[in-house]
């Protein structure tokens, strides 16, 4: 990844970060579907320099970086464009380069926790072809456990449900992979961290 921009989304006691976080990253998200390739895949990648991880919970901060192989492919995928209806929000900087002192490497994927009980006895019930309260006597056993994951909170425009999207952050040596999901997220690709 040879080229980035950063947007930061700007305090508003109107407007709480949350909720600025789903109208954001669900124009991203928009955007990265309409130049992602063939098998759903595309070239920018995402990062947030002020995810923090704690013991009892984790933030995502108030910075979103895209990163690009390079400057074409982030002016291809036009960010200003889709945020441009929150530019009270958000700030968007101009494309730059990744600088050559970095302090390493990171994958952002998607976490999907299974916590939900209800959730996983109707996915089970689905699959098996057994009824709801049969499903859920297999995970009334199952614990509840808290997630420090941080996520975003998005509604599917195909399927209009409402869903978490967890983000776990882990870190890397080396460099790997250039395709990320629609989301900007892998659990393979890398991007800098500085």
């Amino acid at each position: 990844m040879k080229s980035y921009l950063e947007i930061t989304l700007l305090p508003n006691p109107e407007v709480g970060i949350n909720f600025l976080w789903s109208k954001v990253f669900q124009q991203i998200h928009l955007g990265l579907v309409e130049i992602q390739d063939d098998q759903g895949h595309v070239a920018v990648g995402i990062s947030f320099p002020d995810y923090v991880t704690g013991e009892k919970y984790s933030v995502l901060g108030g910075k979103l970086r895209l990163f690009g192989q390079d400057e074409a492919t982030l002016i291809q995928f036009n960010a200003c464009k889709w945020l441009s209806r929150l530019s009270d929000y958000v700030h968007c900087t101009s494309i730059r380069p990744v600088p050559e002192k970095i302090t390493g490497y990171n994958i952002y994927q998607r976490d999907q926790p299974k916590t939900n009980r209800a959730r996983l006895a109707r996915r089970y019930a689905k699959r098996h072809n057994v009824n709801y309260e049969t499903a859920l006597v297999l995970y009334s056993e199952m614990v509840h456990k808290n997630i420090t994951t941080p996520f975003i909170h998005l509604k599917s425009l195909s399927g209009n449900q409402e869903f978490c999207l967890w983000i776990k952050k882990t870190i890397v040596a080396e460099p790997l992979g250039t395709t990320f999901s629609s989301y900007g997220l892998s659990a393979i690709s890398t991007v800098p961290d500085f």
